[in-house]
């Protein structure tokens, strides 16, 4: 007899009641003799967690509680979902039972009766266990009767009260931050503080800096972290020197955008007697600067990253550092970490060997400068040989990287350009150049070697199980598989099922069958919402878009703290032959916290370049452009102007006279009388009818043919 799995059945026939030990063993005829075993039984069962000891010893079923505890995940019409690590299904809050709680907050949920066979539970907030944030910002009002702050986050549909001894001054219609006190009323608004005055909308940078604070990021260091900044030598000490590698006399030089201040990587490359290249990619050596444990290093720790705003930069580390000591700057001597890879003909790696390293930079290029010289034949500048010798080996890498099924996005980003008052003049696609490629590769090159250095040959080859800060990307989730590909033959693009897709190199051939390249566009974007989120982990599963076992992030510790640290484990592993230099505890909890750093400058980043883009869509009310639908809903189409990569929406009543039926398969709207179809990746032309910047809405009206 299975004895656990009957009595399973049992306490399921009795899920009611509890029973003591020897009531169970009377049950199952368990003799004396058997009694110690069936008790072992028991105790293994309940730390299995399928049956649960209650008071007094007595035993029974797991019984589900009414409450749970998640993430408020809120959306702009006013309810919300409670989101739960590792369960699937969310569960669903009306805006009549928020409670006092905000979006992202953590609550305690109380479930209702489950009477919706296939839908979301429905439960209400009951308690609010951890506030996410504790300042808003928002538009102050005055009135007759009270003043309060309109939240500019339209996830926060409360208006918060602000007593008139707490406005600090403000005046109505300014950008302010304010400070939530407790709010325990549901049925009373929220009361606040202003805590800082932003200025009104319509001053220079004041919008991008209403982002910037309503993602709580710091935009100043602590004094602390300034003061250490400041005593560090200009000078370079002889006795640091003399102990590293010293390139001072090769060719290196660096290629940045004309607008880059900081400069944390630089490469060269030589041809070697037996013909093969030798590549080497010099990264600024921060951890010399930034001790673990320090005030710098601290403050590093918790940005994360720097974030690149459309009129600012946010720098994870200080200026005297990102723009001067560490950066590689020409004509200077600085120290860095090198990667010295030897690749054949091929382009294959032979050998990598990691350095503590100085260098002298011998000259600063943009990367139009590169791209005029590898499109010139014979070109002039005495750099031109090597450039062109790396172009080659560029070629040869795009080629493997094609081969394996690595992805090649190009890019899809908009570059701004701002008047000197913060208007938006002009907005751009960012060109991707040959120069750009060039330097990609050879990051990934380096990201590629110094991830095999340690998790190959390390740990497999020398059996040394050291934790390390892999950048993984793990194989796509199926249902977001499913919806792509209802959106990919929607588009018309042949049948493909989701087991097709289980390899890089079968997206990289689902993009190469579209000719049009506005399509395009929309496939990747679709893509890449379909595919898992890069992210840093101590267990590498390796990084499926590249199409590689072993990556890191090796090559920016200017700006991603993940990257200071791989350079710190780099020396003790490789150079100082340490293998206990990192909790692997801290390591790993260190990698989830540069994860959700770095989701929260990508959200900043597109929140900055949004406003923006809405701010230059003003300037066009009234004109017409040319688009392609990205998306159908129930209530309309989305349309994006092709020239300016802005996405806005055609309501459903602003259609051509007709009632429209909405296909989800098909990502359609069908005219029922006229039999009109708008349908996904259609090109069309739409006049700008209406721009919301506060409610960041842009409405666009069909130009019939």
């Amino acid at each position: 007899m299975n004895l656990d799995k009957e009595l399973l059945s049992f306490l399921e026939q009795n899920s009611n009641r509890t029973f003591k030990p020897k009531e169970l063993a009377r049950q199952f005829k368990v003799s004396q003799a058997e009694y110690t075993a069936f008790r072992k039984l028991l105790k293994r069962m309940i730390a299995d967690a399928k049956i649960v000891k209650y008071k007094r010893g007595r035993i029974g079923l797991v019984r589900k509680s009414k409450y749970v505890v998640g993430r408020i995940d809120a959306k702009t019409q006013g309810y919300a979902f409670l989101v739960r690590e590792n369960v699937e299904k969310d569960i669903f809050i009306s805006h009549l039972n928020m409670g006092t709680a905000f979006d992202g907050d953590l609550v305690k949920v109380e479930l209702f009766a489950d009477n919706r066979r296939g839908h979301n539970l429905e439960g209400r907030v009951v308690e609010v266990v951890q506030r996410t944030r504790s300042t808003f910002v928002g538009t102050y009002h005055v009135s007759r009767h009270w003043n309060y702050v309109v939240p500019d986050n339209m996830k926060i549909q409360r208006d918060i009260y602000i007593p008139a001894e707490k406005s600090a001054g403000a005046q109505s219609g300014q950008k302010v931050v304010v400070r939530l006190d407790v709010w325990e009323n549901e049925h009373i608004n929220p009361e606040g503080e202003i805590v800082e005055i932003l200025g009104f909308a319509h001053e220079t940078g004041v919008d991008v800096l209403s982002v910037a604070k309503s993602f709580d990021l710091s935009t100043a260091f602590p004094r602390s972290v300034e003061q250490t900044v400041q005593q560090f030598p200009n000078e370079i000490p002889q006795s640091e020197i003399q102990r590293r590698l010293d390139l001072r006399d090769q060719l290196i030089f660096t290629i940045d955008p004309d607008d880059a201040k900081d400069f944390d990587d630089a490469i060269s490359l030589r041809i070697l007697e037996n013909g093969n290249y030798e590549l080497g990619v010099h990264i600024a050596d921060v951890s010399y600067y930034v001790q673990p444990k320090s005030a710098i290093d601290r403050e590093a720790y918790e940005r994360g990253t720097s974030i690149y705003l459309v009129d600012r930069v946010i720098p994870m580390l200080p200026e005297r550092l990102s723009n001067n000591l560490c950066s590689l700057v020409p004509d200077q001597d600085r120290l860095c970490m090198t990667v010295l890879m030897e690749l054949n003909a091929d382009g294959r790696i032979i050998t990598a060997t990691i350095h503590e390293s100085i260098i002298h930079s011998k000259r600063r290029f943009t990367y139009e400068d590169v791209q005029k010289i590898i499109e010139q034949k014979k070109p002039k500048d005495k750099f031109a040989k090597t450039i062109h010798a790396m172009q080659a080996l560029n070629l040869i890498r795009q080629q493997q990287r094609y081969e394996r099924g690595g992805l090649d996005f190009g890019s899809n980003e908009v570059k701004i350009e701002l008047d000197e008052t913060g208007k938006p003049i002009a907005i751009k696609k960012r060109e991707q150049l040959d120069s750009h490629r060039l330097v990609e590769e050879f990051m990934i090159l380096a990201n590629t070697a110094v991830a095999t250095q340690v998790g190959k040959i390390l740990q497999q080859q020398l059996r040394m199980d050291v934790p390390f800060p892999y950048r993984i990307h793990e194989k796509p989730d199926k249902d977001k598989l499913r919806v792509f590909i209802d959106y990919i033959q929607a588009l018309g693009i042949e049948r493909v099922n989701r087991k097709q897709l289980n390899t890089p190199r079968a997206f990289q051939q689902v993009l190469e069958t579209i000719s049009d390249a506005d399509k395009k566009v929309l496939v990747q974007n679709m893509m890449v919402r379909s595919m898992m989120k890069a992210k840093y982990a101590t267990e590498n599963v390796g990084h499926f878009g590249l199409a590689l076992k072993f990556y890191s992030h090796f090559t920016s510790p200017i700006r991603r703290y993940p990257d200071l640290v791989c350079h710190r484990l780099l020396k003790a592993y490789c150079i100082e032959q340490q293998t206990n230099a990192v909790s692997p505890e801290w390591l790993k909890a260190a990698c989830e916290h540069a994860t959700q750093r770095e989701i929260v400058a990508q959200d900043a980043e597109r929140a900055s370049t949004k406003i923006k883009q809405l701010e230059f869509m003003e300037q066009h009310v009234g004109q017409e452009f040319a688009g392609i639908i990205s998306g159908v809903v129930q209530f309309g189409i989305f349309v994006e102007i092709t020239e300016y990569l802005v996405e806005g929406l055609v309501h459903i009543s602003n259609l051509p006279d007709d009632y429209y039926v909405y296909d989800e398969k098909r990502f359609s709207l069908l005219g029922k009388h006229s039999g009109r179809e708008y349908q996904l990746g259609d090109h069309v032309q739409v006049v700008v009818v209406k721009v919301n910047r506060d409610a960041q809405l842009l409405d666009f009206e069909l130009v019939e043919d």
